[in-house]
């Protein structure tokens, strides 16, 4: 994803109208005030979700600890009802109903996003009233329209849009520390990003009009053509407010959407436009702090991708990508990896194919990884722990699902190959890996189509670690809708692996639903434990069914369509307060 940046115009006024454009003094430590304000409240929002975080982290790891040699669980399967109904009401409810990632659509072709939930609804509205009231507090509105109430009004909007810039940047940052520190997916932070940038935008207007509506009552039209012409204050301003409502115009969900690579390569050159234009204006002025601030962040992030995009791609031969074209539209992506990856289930990483588009990297998740001795080493026999990480050569694998832009680009050429074709590669990553279902002695996951990719992982380690006596879990459950039986073939190699594994029987059932077959004879159950079905699956029964012979807590984890995971939300919220039941959700958008 990228990182919009917006940026308040005119904090200072015209040559044209000295009188009316000096700030006041007093005015500017008050609003730094009120800035100081905004930054405050959100860094403790922050520490106190942190520290929630911990708090459950640490009661997850004691559960996990405890139920190692406990079979039965029972304590963990009891509910805490006070906390169900928070989960049930707050937590997992959405806005309204039961329609959360379900995508809306404008006259049933575009898709114009989604709605947040009810707890992103809370927060988002919070910090809206916050800005609402900080800008507004304070300004003479009995005097409105007076050159004394419109420059308040002008410096008081203007810091606070400076000052929004910086969680603006460092939520719209693939290396947010915020991800790992809180557990919030960067999906849920692009959220917030997104928000903060339309605050932005409003303050920054609000700026600009105060400005205009002063220097056009004390001198006219022409003494706005007058700033233009000759202060480099104004013009910069000005070049900041329309940079900033470009970036608001070309970020809605149906441009970003229809024209993601034009989006985002526009959309970075326009924020540093806006921050340059922003540098200029607020040149001797103490707002100007906030932009370097914001700035640093931005370039520090990108820095460090830039540092981890080198290191993980440079040397021992780069990184190379073998691609398969596989049944149902989708490839499978094999990446031999130049640098060991220490792979946690649930990540995902950012793929760049330089021969299709060099500035492009789209995110995948990270269906499966295997780590394996290099043949073309020369060291020899490992003698301590730097030669065995350099004699490792780690590969990680992704299905992708074709559609437009750089994902059909690839499996065009993949077609073409009439096989498998390698292809030198760049990986950013890993990233994600917030949730672990080590703790939870049932885990029911579902998946949706080539949502399967992200539950891979987390049945294999479930599995292993069930036979090495690492988890808690007893029962674990997969759930795979797909349309064709040959979209089986995506995951075929890794699956079976899984099947193969000690214990295996023990604690997985697989329920395949297909719910587009083109014979009944493709409809087959290979055993007791691998089960294959015509049609949907009715989640709530299923989830029912798993909360009844549930051992200890039951985690439910949900990686598809827009509406499988909005009916197992559902289903999930309906049983908060009659079981222990935890819901993890895996989404990506942009």
């Amino acid at each position: 994803m990228s990182t919009p940046t917006s940026t308040p115009m005119s904090t200072g006024t015209s040559s044209a109208s000295s009188s009316a454009s000096t700030p006041v003094s007093t005015s500017s430590v008050d609003n730094t005030l009120f800035a100081t304000y905004v930054l405050v409240s959100l860094a403790s929002v922050a520490a106190a979700f942190c520290t929630y975080r911990l708090i459950s982290s640490a009661a997850r790891y004691i559960r996990r600890l405890t139920c190692l040699n406990n079979d039965s669980q029972m304590y963990f399967r009891m509910p805490n009802i006070w906390f169900g109904r928070v989960k049930k009401h707050l937590i997992y409810a959405p806005l309204f109903r039961s329609r959360h990632m379900q995508e809306l659509q404008l006259l049933g072709r575009w898709g114009i996003g989604v709605l947040p939930t009810r707890f992103q609804t809370i927060f988002l509205t919070l910090v809206v009233a916050m800005n609402v009231a900080l800008c507004t507090t304070g300004i003479e509105w009995s005097q409105a329209g007076t050159p004394n109430m419109l420059d308040h009004l002008r410096n008081r909007a203007g810091t606070l849009a400076v000052a929004n810039l910086i969680p603006l940047v460092i939520m719209g940052g693939r290396n947010n520390p915020l991800i790992q520190s809180l557990k919030i997916s960067f999906d849920t932070f692009n959220l917030v990003h997104r928000w903060f940038g339309r605050i932005i935008v409003i303050e920054a207007v609000v700026h600009t009009i105060s400005f205009t509506v002063k220097v056009v009552k004390l001198a006219g039209w022409a003494g706005i053509r007058a700033d233009l012409q000759s202060s480099k204050l104004i013009i910069s301003g000005f070049i900041g407010t329309i940079g900033f409502i470009f970036i608001i115009l070309h970020s809605s969900a149906i441009l970003r959407h229809a024209f993601y690579e034009t989006f985002l390569h526009m959309h970075i050159l326009v924020v540093i436009l806006v921050f340059s234009a922003l540098y200029i204006h607020l040149d001797g002025l103490q707002q100007l702090v906030y932009v370097q601030v914001a700035i640093t962040a931005w370039a520090i992030e990108r820095g460090i991708r830039l540092v981890l995009l080198i290191y993980r791609n440079a040397g021992r031969g780069g990184t190379l990508a073998t691609i398969e074209p596989l049944a149902g539209d989708a490839i499978r992506v094999t990446i031999k990896m130049a640098r060991p990856w220490n792979y946690q289930p649930g990540q995902h990483m950012f793929l760049t194919v330089p021969s299709i588009g060099l500035w492009t990297s789209h995110p995948f998740s990270v269906a499966w990884s295997d780590t394996d001795e290099r043949l073309d080493s020369e060291k020899g026999l490992a003698m301590n722990r730097q030669d065995i990480l350099a004699l490792q050569q780690t590969t990680v694998s992704a299905v992708i699902r074709r559609r437009d832009g750089f994902t059909n680009a690839l499996y065009k050429k993949a077609e073409k190959s009439r096989g498998r074709l390698t292809m030198t590669a760049l990986v950013e990553g890993p990233y994600g890996g917030l949730h672990s279902l080590r703790s939870y002695g049932s885990v029911l996951i579902f998946a949706g189509g080539v949502g399967i990719t992200h539950q891979v992982g987390y049945i294999r380690d479930l599995v292993v670690g069930f036979a090495n006596g690492t988890v808690a879990a007893r029962r674990v459950t997969l759930v795979w809708v797909i349309q064709s039986p040959e979209h089986l073939e995506w995951i075929r190699p890794w699956m079976t692996a899984i099947l193969g594994l000690d214990r295996r029987r023990d604690i997985l059932r697989v329920q395949l639903f297909v719910t587009r077959p083109r014979a009944t004879k493709e409809i087959h159950s290979p055993s007791a434990t691998v089960q294959m079905f015509p049609g949907r699956p009715n989640v709530d029964t299923l989830v029912g069914l798993e909360c009844e012979a549930q051992v200890g807590a039951l985690g439910v984890s949900v990686c598809g369509t827009g509406a499988l995971a909005d009916d197992v939300r559902k289903a999930v919220r309906r049983r908060q307060g009659v079981a222990n039941v935890d819901f993890v959700e895996e989404s990506y958008s942009w």
